[in-house]
């Protein structure tokens, strides 16, 4: 065991809360744990951007917490921009962090809240193609935590099944944020090619064909593109089965007109997704906020 000096634990000063946005139980961290030696590794619960995340439980309360652990190099200071998101955001639809813990080896340890029913991925895996119900449900919350972060010039880059976490109650909230980065000015653009190239919008994958990158606008393509995958049943923009490669996405995103939702689906529903997936001119696509009061979810 190492001795205790060898940890050291930044405390996380609690946010200033948005009344309209935040549960007051969102602002609340619970008991505060003084170290690693306190808590448990149950299992792996996947790998993300630059860490490895872990079902733990502390030993003392067996309380359940999701542990990420990332490894930088000695005498490199971890990622600033996903501690320092982490540190600034306090919204129920953003998964919450409780403690950060770091060690002189470069190891940096984020303890966050526990989603048992996983990610979204792995919940259509597990029970098939989702209704429009759900699917409204789902994306109620998911776009209020965009609102959230986009109205703070949070842009996340990286929205897609894997990254977006449910539990057993139908809660549903944003993670990783491992490739965020806040835009300091509102006419600020990220320009670099971090996400997941499946999930990309035209304009990320293609700049000179499609126009500038506008981050805000990339992550509700990445949104629609993940609903669209929610209520197929597979990646939208590719045949089931179909292994997705560089050269097949570019073709299918940025050559093709974007894939339409079956006849069988509500014609509110494919509007939705149209106004998500608006391709030649990325300022028409809808914002979080203009989505939350579209007729698909205002109606339901």
């Amino acid at each position: 065991r190492k001795p205790r000096h060898l940890v050291t634990q930044l405390n996380i000063p609690k946010p200033v809360s948005c009344p309209s946005l935040v549960h007051t139980e969102a602002a609340s961290y619970g008991q505060e744990i003084d170290g690693l030696s306190q808590l448990e590794k149950l299992q792996v619960l996947g790998q993300g951007n630059g860490g490895t995340v872990f079902k733990v439980r502390h030993k003392q309360t067996l309380a359940l917490y999701a542990l990420k652990v990332m490894q930088c190099d000695r005498g490199t200071p971890p990622n600033p921009q996903e501690l320092n998101i982490l540190r600034q955001t306090n919204s129920p639809y953003i998964v919450k962090c409780h403690q950060i813990f770091t060690k002189p080896s470069g190891e940096v340890s984020i303890l966050m809240e526990y989603m048992d029913a996983g990610s979204l991925e792995i919940y259509v895996k597990s029970r098939g193609r989702l209704s429009e119900d759900i699917i409204c449900t789902i994306s109620r919350q998911v776009l209020k935590g965009l609102f959230y972060m986009h109205s703070r010039n949070i842009v996340h880059r990286d929205i897609k099944p894997a990254n977006v976490l449910i539990n057993e109650k139908m809660e549903v909230k944003i993670a990783d944020f491992g490739i965020s980065k806040i835009i300091q000015q509102c006419l600020e653009r990220c320009s670099t090619p971090v996400g997941t190239r499946a999930y990309m919008s035209p304009e990320r994958l293609d700049t000179e064909k499609h126009g500038g990158y506008n981050g805000f606008a990339a992550d509700i393509w990445s949104f629609g593109v993940t609903m669209m995958e929610l209520y197929m049943g597979y990646y939208p923009f590719l045949e089931p089965g179909q292994e997705p490669d560089f050269l097949s996405l570019m073709l299918a995103i940025c050559f093709r007109e974007p894939p339409s939702l079956p006849e069988c689906s509500s014609e509110k529903f494919r509007d939705f997704i149209r106004c998500c997936l608006q391709k030649d001119d990325p300022s028409k696509r809808w914002t979080a906020s203009q989505l939350l009061s579209h007729p698909f979810l205002a109606d339901a």
